[in-house]
């Protein structure tokens, strides 16, 4: 791929811009995501179909920030060739974080699309078992199709090399590339911004502005933030690079920009473990919110009953 171009120079800024990135990445994200596991699972103690999609979103999320320290070490140190197999299933971990997020963003959006758009046929279709049966469903999904292709994305070799850098030509087929581009990333962008947009809408026409239907769009708006702004530039790095690797793109000069742009954009993406936070917190305010209802009107129907009990 690089020919006569040299990457010396974008290889020697990223050992110094990935720990940068990363290392406020990974414990500001194992923070927030531990948090968030402690309050779905043990504080709130009510299982809503949003509450089970968080937490299996956080999981996700620390399958993604799991491999992060590793990653840090690869950047600046080779690995022996025995280390090949822990490699693999590291990298495997990373890209089943990366893509479980996308796929459990996606189904929270269309949880609400139903929901709101649809809330007759939401009464039938929404509960909190199927909730927990479509995670399930997104991990298995995720981990069936992509730790088998991952692990065979790194050719065995006797050679020292640098972990999650350097895939083999196999991580770059046509078929591979298309696949990962089209159902990894075009496909829930369309379903997200779809479901969002339209569930935007239809509480707009509503006029309704109770706190609940606040704090749905601000969950809605922050999902939409957790799924563009990070996998949006590291997907338009690999279609850049895969046109490197197809040789479309041949000009030295374009391939060193195209490989620094999108070993940034693959570190950016990891902040989705950060902005995921915000959905954390609509959620958990937004369960407390409807408790705090909840409890309101059984205590006003007590006081209702007491007072005509005493007519």
């Amino acid at each position: 791929m690089s020919g006569n171009c040299s990457f010396d120079s974008v290889d020697h800024l990223m050992r110094y811009l990935e720990l940068v990135i990363y290392i406020p990445t990974f414990l500001c994200g194992l923070i927030l995501n531990v948090i968030a596991l402690l309050v779905f699972c043990i504080f709130l103690k009510k299982r809503t179909e949003s509450t089970i999609y968080m937490t299996s979103l956080a999981l996700m999320d620390l399958f993604l920030l799991f491999p992060l320290p590793f990653k840090m070490h690869a950047t600046n140190h080779l690995w022996p060739a025995s280390l090949q197999p822990l490699c693999s299933v590291l990298e495997s971990l990373y890209f089943v974080g990366i893509y479980g997020s996308i796929y459990t963003i996606m189904c929270i959006a269309v949880d609400r699309w139903m929901a709101i758009c649809h809330p007759f046929r939401a009464k039938q279709l929404r509960s909190s078992s199927a909730a927990l049966w479509t995670c399930v469903g997104v991990w298995l999904l995720v981990l069936a199709v992509l730790s088998p292709t991952v692990y065979h994305f790194r050719e065995s070799s006797q050679s020292d090399f640098h972990c999650f850098h350097s895939f083999s030509e196999k991580g770059w087929r046509p078929p591979v590339i298309i696949c990962l581009l089209l159902f990894g990333f075009l496909l829930p962008v369309v379903v997200v911004v779809y479901s969002s947009v339209h569930t935007i809408w239809a509480l707009q026409r509503s006029g309704q502005h109770s706190p609940q239907s606040q704090a749905c769009v601000k969950i809605i708006y922050s999902s939409l933030s957790a799924f563009l702004v990070p996998f949006t530039p590291s997907h338009v790095g690999i279609l850049l690079q895969f046109l490197v690797h197809q040789g479309v793109i041949q000009e030295c000069g374009a391939k060193t920009r195209i490989s620094l742009f999108i070993q940034v954009a693959m570190c950016l993406s990891n902040i989705t473990c950060c902005l995921d936070a915000l959905c954390y917190y609509f959620v958990a305010h937004e369960v407390r919110n409807t408790k705090n209802t909840l409890r309101k009107s059984m205590i006003s129907q007590r006081r209702a009953t007491s007072s005509t009990s005493e007519v």
